[in-house]
């Protein structure tokens, strides 16, 4: 192995937390891994990473060169980029986590483009709404909607999420349409999440905020569920524009109190900060967000 590899596996180890679960992630025998690393550290005559029987921990020469390691490999990549007259050969696992409707609503056809334009890359796909720890469980990106509070992940905003707040026609005919936030006193609502009580913000023509406590008649976490109860009119639903947009556009929901201006949050490529970004997901995330936007097709309903 060059030095370029034992760099990556070093910083493999430093991001999946311990030898262990580098050998893992990389599929190698852990024995090989602590080699090279031992390898290494007597090639620079420096402890990288302190080792007990219980834990580890970087040294501070290993905090330094995990620092200019990572500089190092970005680097290099960049180059080989810019310097090569073929086009870049995307290979490798690219490990993606996202939320369970928006990936199977919309990446299906970013994978279907990405992997037919790069027929060596394989995928490892995790659609769900759980919190997934990116440094331990090995993924290389996560594509994640909320605000981003966690300082040890860097973010690229991949598009605008809009709500709708909507109900079917036929409920509509039955309960009346809501003129006013107050008018929702006397309506049902499909909660999207199993908080005890969910606040509606809104805001008014003015610029003025205001708040509506609902009171839930049904919970759930998924939102297609939720979006199938409306259509079949059991009540009035908060919901991400990314999953409704369909049965909006075919009419079988209506959108309410179109008056107020309706709360709104951003879908983000999440990975770990300092972690050298191979080009196999840079690209991805460019092409996520090149087609997505601030102004998504799933809006033009």
């Amino acid at each position: 192995m060059g030095q370029l590899e034992d760099m990556a596996m070093f910083v493999r180890i430093v991001e999946a937390g311990s030898i262990t679960k580098a050998a893992e992630q990389l599929n190698i025998a852990k024995s090989a891994v602590s080699r090279r690393l031992k390898e290494l550290e007597t090639r620079l005559g420096s402890q990288l990473i302190s080792r007990t029987t219980r834990q580890s921990h970087l040294t501070q020469a290993g905090e330094q060169y995990y620092q200019q390691v990572n500089n190092i490999l970005n680097a290099v990549d960049t180059l080989n980029e810019q310097a090569s007259d073929e086009p870049t050969r995307i290979e490798g696992t690219l490990k993606i986590t996202a939320p369970l409707s928006f990936g199977l609503m919309h990446l299906n056809d970013v994978i279907d483009e990405y992997a037919t334009q790069h027929p060596t890359l394989n995928f490892e796909l995790d659609f769900s709404d759980r919190h997934v720890d990116l440094i331990e469980e090995g993924y290389e990106l996560a594509i994640r909607i909320r605000e981003l509070q966690d300082s040890s992940y860097q973010a690229k905003r991949l598009a605008l999420i809009r709500y709708a707040l909507c109900a079917s026609p036929d409920y509509l005919s039955k309960m009346g349409v809501p003129e006013t936030l107050k008018d929702l006193e006397h309506h049902e609502f499909l909660q999207y999440g199993l908080g005890k009580t969910s606040t509606l913000e809104v805001i008014d023509a003015q610029g003025k905020k205001h708040s509506h406590t609902i009171n839930a008649k049904v919970k759930a976490t998924n939102g297609e569920f939720l979006v199938d109860l409306a259509v079949k009119g059991h009540g009035i639903t908060f919901i991400p524009t990314f999953i409704a947009y369909q049965k909006l556009a075919k009419g079988e929901l209506v959108s309410i109190l179109q008056q107020y201006e309706l709360p709104t949050l951003s879908a983000y490529a999440v990975y770990p900060k300092n972690r050298f970004l191979s080009q196999r997901c840079r690209y991805l995330i460019d092409s996520i967000a090149e087609r997505f936007g601030d102004n998504p097709y799933w809006d033009n309903f």
